[in-house]
């Protein structure tokens, strides 16, 4: 594997990436969330996206405009089309042998591909996609009762609630934010999320992280039903627990392991 930084032009603008080569003709690209720059939260992204490409498959992230090291104006992931395909258009450039790329995104960055109805792309890889509104005032019925199920394994607030240490005015309204019914399908930004990639004909493959409330507000927008779910209990929102990790990763590799033949 070797590593080197590349730019390229997207509406004017010069982005910056860093490419894992790597020889095997499907490739990788990660998209970063919110205004994360392209190595990720405590260079997450770097260490992943080594480990990808240490298994043959040439890797690229980049900061998207507005963002790092990267020219331009940030307009958010909801506008963020543009950019992710610019930088598909940037990996095959620079490896000339990849015939499939798989995109990979993490909260608003998944969101951002289905927006962008896959982009181009080959493939999806989508973790704790975001469909949070941002007029949103109570969370979903799932995250308020994964949050008291931990909270009641926990003696000290247990202990707290016995005390009278818990304000009862919010405690009621969390108990009863816990029966509102979940929608029957996906509405608001969730509905568009559905509709962005209704169309998209590659394979796509959900990741949640059963400690995330990014990903515990999907499971509660999204079909049950979709076989295309996987989850990791023990997970947090960017699978930092070493576990977590290899999860990610032989996740990542199921999909691009897709185009092989």
């Amino acid at each position: 594997m070797t590593r080197r930084h590349i730019t390229f032009a997207c509406a004017g603008d010069t982005l910056v990436g860093t490419l894992d080569a790597a020889p095997a003709r499907t490739a990788l690209l990660l998209v970063s969330g919110g205004n994360e720059v392209r190595a990720g939260a405590w260079n997450g992204q770097a260490l992943f996206a080594a480990r990808i490409a240490a298994r043959g498959y040439p890797v690229l992230r980049f900061d998207r405009r507005g963002v790092g090291d990267s020219e331009g104006a940030n307009r958010g992931f909801e506008d963020a089309g543009e950019d992710i395909a610019a930088a598909c258009a940037a990996l095959r450039q620079a490896c000339p042998q990849v015939t499939h790329v798989v995109g990979m995104g993490n909260c608003d960055a998944a969101s951002a591909l289905m927006l962008a109805h896959g982009a181009g792309l080959d493939g999806l890889v989508l973790s704790n996609p975001w469909t949070i509104e941002e007029d949103s005032e109570d969370a979903p019925a799932e995250v308020v009762r994964d949050h008291y199920r931990r909270r009641l394994a926990d003696p000290a607030a247990i202990r707290r609630l016995l005390t009278g240490k818990v304000s009862p005015l919010k405690l009621a309204r969390s108990l009863l934010s816990m029966l509102r019914p979940s929608p029957a399908a996906p509405d608001g930004l969730a509905a568009r999320l559905a509709a962005g990639i209704a169309g998209f004909s590659g394979p796509v493959r959900f990741l949640v992280a059963g400690r995330d409330r990014t990903g515990l507000a999907f499971l509660s927008r999204w079909d049950k039903d979709d076989a295309r779910i996987h989850r990791f209990a023990d997970a947090t929102h960017s699978y930092v627990e070493p576990h977590a990790q290899d999860w990610l990763v032989e996740q990542t590799l199921t999909v691009l392991s897709t185009f092989n033949g």
